[in-house]
């Protein structure tokens, strides 16, 4: 059920695994081992890109220490030290890169017609003796941060232009693909430096959890190719129990299902990883564990094919804003953006991450989580989306610019609370826990009504926790007094005055998420998809224009965390307990011709009213597509 596998033609430890002119053939290899896989995947239809180590050559680290990576501290990174096992990286400011350009002009003339994938690349700050000296020749101080990252940027570009000029003069047509582990939002520069397909690095046990791919792909799954097409996406996740380099370490096949299912349900193609066994015989477990979730994904495959996911909330990305990390306290980029997904995924809202320079006239409602930075061009394309008759739901700072918030959120900014943590009381009780303050962990701005509606208040604490008076293990309780407005809406949007979103993904507190929700249901007013689901499923709609149809994706697995891997939990899926029989009501243009399950082709009752498709879905386990024909 494979249709391209990606072969090495070097690895991490700087062997060649066919014979070579410009490297090393591995010293225990005595055959073309790279032409035996090719030629054994072509007997049965499958495609061959090939995978160069370029970040990491153990051989060239011991044969030219002065091409090493340095940290600040002189250190390497990876293994760190030299007397350590492990790998070490290699800097492309030095004569590496000449030796890994001529190796990837004869990998691509002997072996690249499917394409070459490089590894372990990207904008690296590097204090080795080279970029110390390119630094302090252009008069400028390696001590200085912002100058190391400009030139580690600049290196990984010219790398990156470099390695593509090599490519493309053997094969100007081949595919290239620069694998970094992430595609950074908003930065379309590095975007381009792969301007064929993208391959998102997720893999769910080993660190990255399962929130992370749907929140990667859903800004990359619409950037473009020069010619303007959709640059396909590739999900990349593994076999292993936790990640890259774990022999004997296998996932359950129903989590290989999930996240196959999981890619092909977000606009994305899947791509698994695997490591060959040092003998060189292929492990059949492995090829068991992967062929099954496969024969799946070739069973979906004319119901994705050419699908485009649809959404009606945009999240701002604060990882694409000028700002970069610079945000400070609980609102870090990974934190805001991580818990804005995280709140759509479980209120199964449709939603797309995006920019502060693309078009955000498909959406119906834009969210700023946290601390997106306001400046005047950013403010007139906020009040333009508004006029439009988009709706806002922000926090924190986002809305601020000279100090007051840039539209009309019912309210006026007048500086910062010093509690933290701080707690919030719903005006209309929270279901299950009715009438209620509930702690948040961050501090708040103050509001001042502005002709809004209050739809939560700040219930004050006694005090902050301090050496000289402190309450309890943890903090201070709320003391019943009210501290004005926490969340306010206005006849543009909704402002809260915590960070919430940040929040939520470090805290997990379910009453900041459900308030969170209960915002963007009020603004959204219908949803595009409406039914009673569990936190843990996930919902996706998709439109296959070319077929007429719209598809509706639907996931449930149940997540456990076992173990720990770097100090992060190990997330595993095992048993798949199907979800009972589900109402769903679905918002289009027209009375749907007929509604269906796929792959099964079981016709399903429905009724059509104000604009509505409503039908049951039977019982589902790990996924199942609903297909509204036209």
């Amino acid at each position: 059920h494979v249709d391209s596998i990606t072969v090495f033609a070097k690895c991490h430890h700087g062997w060649h695994y066919h014979p070579t002119q410009v490297g090393a053939q591995h010293p225990h290899l005595n055959f073309d081992l790279l032409a035996a896989q090719r030629a054994a995947a072509s007997a049965i239809g499958v495609r061959t890109p090939v995978y160069i180590s370029a970040g990491l050559d153990e051989r060239q680290a011991k044969l030219n220490g002065g091409w090493l990576r340095r940290n600040q501290d002189g250190t390497v990174p990876w293994a760190g030290k030299l007397t350590e096992a492990g790998f070490h990286e290699l800097c492309m400011n030095t004569p590496y890169l000449d030796t890994l350009v001529t190796q990837s002009r004869e990998t691509t003339r002997l072996y690249g017609e499917h394409g070459i994938f490089l590894d372990i690349v990207g904008p690296r700050a590097c204090y080795c003796s080279t970029c110390i000296k390119t630094l302090t020749d252009a008069g400028e101080d390696p001590r200085d941060q912002v100058a190391v990252d400009r030139l580690g940027r600049n290196v990984y570009l010219n790398y990156v232009h470099r390695i593509n000029e090599a490519i493309r003069s053997e094969r100007p047509d081949v595919g290239i693909f620069h694998n970094g582990g992430h595609i950074a939002a908003g930065d379309a520069e590095l975007a381009a430096a792969n301007p064929f397909h993208l391959e998102l690095e997720s893999l769910p046990t080993g660190g990255w959890g399962y929130d992370h791919f749907p929140l990667s792909v859903a800004y990359a799954r619409r950037l473009t190719c020069a010619d303007g097409s959709v640059k396909p996406c590739l999900g990349m996740t593994g076999k292993f129990h936790t990640t890259w380099g774990e022999f004997g370490g296998y996932k359950h096949p129903n989590a290989l299902r999930y996240e196959a299912a999981a890619a092909i349900a977000q606009g994305a193609r899947v791509s698994i990883g695997d490591q060959l066994h040092p003998s060189g015989a292929i492990d059949i477990a492995t090829y068991g564990l992967i062929g099954a979730a496969y024969a799946e994904v070739e069973a979906k495959e004319p119901w994705v094919r050419d699908a485009r996911v649809i959404a009606e909330i945009a999240i701002v990305s604060l990882e694409a804003c000028a700002s970069g990390g610079a945000n400070k306290g609980h609102t870090d980029t990974a934190a805001s953006d991580q818990g804005a997904s995280r709140v759509m995924l479980d209120g199964h809202l449709l939603f797309d991450v995006v920019d502060t320079e693309e078009s955000w006239d498909a959406y119906r409602v834009l969210v700023l989580p946290d601390a997106v930075p306001m400046n005047a061009a950013l403010a007139e394309r906020v009040r333009a989306f508004v006029a439009g008759g988009g709706k806002v739901l922000a926090s924190g700072t986002s809305l601020l610019l000279d100090g007051q918030p840039v539209i009309d959120v019912g309210c006026r900014d007048a500086g910062e609370f010093a509690h933290d943590p701080d707690y919030i009381r719903p005006s209309e009780p929270l279901a299950p826990w009715g009438d209620a303050s509930f702690v948040v962990y961050a501090k708040a701005r103050k509001l001042e009504l502005a002709g809004g509606t209050v739809l939560a208040t700040r219930d004050e604490p006694y005090f902050n926790r301090d050496l000289k008076h402190f309450c309890s293990h943890q903090h201070t309780p709320a003391s019943g007094r009210a501290g004005g407005p926490a969340i306010v809406s206005g006849r543009d949007g909704i402002l809260c005055s915590h960070p919430l979103f940040a929040v939520y993904q470090d805290r997990g507190t379910q009453a900041v998420r459900d308030l969170l929700l209960r915002c963007l249901r009020q603004l959204l007013g219908k949803p595009l998809v409406d039914g009673i689901f569990p936190a843990a499923a996930r919902v996706f709609l998709n439109r296959q224009a070319v077929e007429r149809r719209e598809v509706l994706h639907l996931l449930f697995a149940q997540i456990s965390v076992r173990g720990n891997l770097w100090g992060k939990p190990i997330q595993i899926i095992e048993d798949l307990v199907p979800l009972p029989p589900t109402a769903i009501t679905v918002r289009r243009l027209a009375k749907p011709s007929a509604v269906t399950l796929a792959p099964q082709g079981t016709a399903l009752p429905f009724t059509w009213a104000d604009g509505a498709v409503t039908f049951t879905v039977p019982t589902v386990e790990c996924h199942q597509m609903v297909v509204l024909a036209d």
